[in-house]
């Protein structure tokens, strides 16, 4: 039996190209994950791996779909050898012959290029931020409250006003507020340094 296993990192990506692919490929069960492949619980992927028996094979889009990291990929290609389950990966069309040599360095050789392309991205999105940051553009949430809001606030609660109301007065959480007038206490103390 195929078994299909997909992931993508975030809830913004879309699982159809890779179900797609599995099923085209004659997968007739697919477990997924909607996480970061950085995550060492990945429920779906767990599931795939109890509900596979020996004979099966697991098919994968990608082998940077599979594991966390090269050693976790050799880790989990290395169990589902020994319990006699086949490994399987459209993009590099790979499929895992572990019994001899050349499939295990094949497999080895494709991980080792794998992390070397998550790597990359990983280098350049940091670069990425670095230019935008030089460029004056710092990302994140944008800030809640201006100067005035934060003034006004410190002025209620020195006139004895709690910050249960004030909070409520401005729909957020009473962290949110105590995070606001730290932060501008230490912007104060900064500029008197």
């Amino acid at each position: 039996m195929l078994i299909g296993y997909a992931r993508v990192s975030t809830g913004l990506q879309n699982l159809d190209m890779q179900t797609g692919a599995l099923t085209q490929y004659g997968c007739t069960k697919i477990f997924h994950d909607e996480m970061s492949g950085t995550k060492k619980q990945r429920p779906g992927l767990e599931e795939a791996l109890t509900y596979a028996r020996q004979g099966d094979t697991i098919v994968v889009w990608r082998l940077d779909r599979l594991g966390r990291n090269m050693q976790d990929l050799i880790q989990i290609v290395n169990n589902l050898n020994e319990q006699g389950i086949g490994f399987h990966s459209l993009q590099e069309n790979l499929t895992m012959d572990r019994g001899n040599a050349t499939g295990q360095l094949i497999f080895h050789l494709f991980a080792a290029f794998a992390e070397f392309e998550r790597n990359l991205i990983q280098e350049r999105s940091a670069t990425g931020r670095v230019a935008a940051k030089a460029r004056g553009r710092l990302g994140g949430r944008p800030e809640k409250f201006e100067s005035k809001d934060i003034e006004m606030m410190k002025s209620l609660i020195e006139s004895g006003t709690p910050i249960k109301d004030i909070a409520e007065k401005w729909g957020v959480s009473r962290t949110t507020i105590y995070r606001y007038l730290e932060k501008k206490d230490d912007e104060l103390k900064k500029d008197n340094i």
